[in-house]
């Protein structure tokens, strides 16, 4: 998931690069989601891990 943050991150800064705002926006804004779920998935697992080991 952080590969496609990435990738939309990269794309969001050619199209503004070249003058398409639109697409550049539309980018960021996928790229900003997609990072704000792998931080939040990332954290729940890190927690879920740590409640096996105690167990």
């Amino acid at each position: 998931m952080l590969f496609w943050t990435v990738v939309f991150f990269i794309i969001a800064l050619v199209a503004g690069i070249f003058g398409f705002g639109g697409i550049s926006a539309a980018a960021a804004g996928i790229a900003k989601l997609l990072f704000f779920i792998f931080i939040i998935a990332f954290i729940v697992s890190l927690i879920m891990g740590r409640r096996r080991r105690m167990r």
